[in-house]
């Protein structure tokens, strides 16, 4: 058994595929029409066709189920371009307590998508306000170890 992706089903495929390769920078690496694979293994399917695969026409959007999760190491450059663009907030962006900064936002079909900061990134941003490892590692509520690998890998 292997995990290939995640599914999502769209009213409107170029709508949908447009938003996705603008606003987040993925590209199509499958194209069936109905189903266009994106680079990462996310896979939208027109809603029409998945409800016809599934055999049932219960299925509705949204429903706010879960959300699609990214990370981006130059969060306010991700911030700052995605002003561009007429996004409709889940929330503004904020700092979660361990101090990783996220937004989420809504697609067209008002799938939530989550971008948060690498936690690497964190990590790099509390060191470089003077914090020490293990300072970081209480601030984060992370292992020392995970602070300290992270920086070896720079």
């Amino acid at each position: 058994m292997k995990y290939t992706g995640t599914l999502i089903a769209v009213t409107d495929m170029e709508k949908s595929r447009q938003f996705y390769h603008d606003v987040l920078g993925m590209k199509a690496v499958a194209d069936f029409g109905a189903n266009v694979t994106l680079d990462g293994g996310l896979v939208m399917q027109t809603m029409d066709t998945w409800k016809s695969f599934i055999r049932t026409d219960k299925a509705v959007l949204p429903n706010y189920a879960g959300e699609l999760y990214f990370e981006e190491e130059d969060l306010d450059a991700f911030l700052e371009n995605l002003k561009q663009f007429d996004i409709c907030y889940v929330h503004p962006p904020f700092e979660h307590r361990w101090g990783q900064r996220v937004v989420r936002f809504y697609d067209p079909d008002m799938h939530i998508i989550e971008v948060g900061e690498k936690l690497d990134a964190v990590i790099r941003r509390f060191m470089e306000q003077g914090l020490s490892a293990e300072e970081t590692a209480v601030r984060m509520d992370i292992p020392v170890d995970y602070v300290t690998a992270c920086l070896n890998k720079e």
